[in-house]
């Protein structure tokens, strides 16, 4: 009897710490201040965990987020389990495991690496629309992402809306928001364009001006580096 017990003990341990090992994941956080450029996608590449593991850590439901702000990274270490085996009389199965198949790697999505209102999005979407209406979309993305070179450069206001409605001399620094009309709606070919310029992958060389050299009048802006030229548009710095 008490050599049957001692057994049924035996098992029951190996049983129970197998189920642990199986199972326990030991998880851990790290804090990271959020820097220019950042993204979600960028930190989950970084640390090896997916976007959705840091959007629940830190209750997050979109994928914005903003400069300076600290989050939560998840990492995660697997415990090994303890294999556990019974003897047994019959003959032995063929325990070979079949080669695991590498695991897809998820689609590299882009998310915003600068956080911004609604309204200044809206905002955004309607200058690009006037200043760039009958322009290519990269040429709409190169006037939005001029507009946030410009919020990140301490030559300007450090706001979108800021920028936009800044007034240099005696008049505003963009002629739609002068003449009124980045008052009329934005297309959603400019408000695609604003999400894009948003992930800041490309920043043209952190160009911080724009003009068309057809109809320019100010000598001053031809003197700038010229970065690159998009439809009628130049953009320089």
């Amino acid at each position: 009897m008490k050599h049957s017990y001692m057994k049924s003990m035996v098992v029951a341990c190996l049983a129970t710490l197998s189920f642990i090992g199986f199972n326990a994941t030991a998880t851990a956080a790290t804090n990271y201040k959020v820097v220019k450029g950042d993204s979600l996608w960028k930190l989950g590449k970084r640390y090896s965990v997916t976007i959705d593991d840091i959007k629940k850590l830190n209750n997050r439901q979109g994928d914005m987020i903003y400069i300076g702000e600290t989050l939560a990274i998840p990492s995660k270490t697997k415990v090994l389990a303890a294999e556990t085996t019974e003897p047994s009389t019959a003959a032995p199965a063929n325990t070979a495991k079949p080669e695991a198949k590498p695991e897809a790697k998820p689609a590299e999505q882009e998310t915003s690496a600068v956080s911004i209102s609604a309204s200044e999005k809206d905002l955004l979407a309607r200058l690009v629309e006037a200043e760039a209406k009958g322009e290519s979309y990269e040429g709409k993305v190169g006037v939005a992402t001029v507009v946030l070179n410009r919020v990140d450069s301490p030559k300007f206001p450090d706001t979108v809306t800021g920028v936009i409605k800044q007034v240099v001399g005696k008049a505003y620094a963009f002629s739609p928001v002068q003449n009124g009309s980045i008052n009329k709606p934005a297309s959603e070919d400019s408000k695609k364009a604003v999400e894009q310029a948003l992930t800041r992958k490309d920043r043209l060389d952190d160009s911080i001006y724009f003009y068309n050299p057809k109809t320019a009048t100010d000598n001053w802006i031809r003197s700038r580096a010229v970065i690159k030229t998009i439809d009628h548009h130049v953009f320089a710095k």
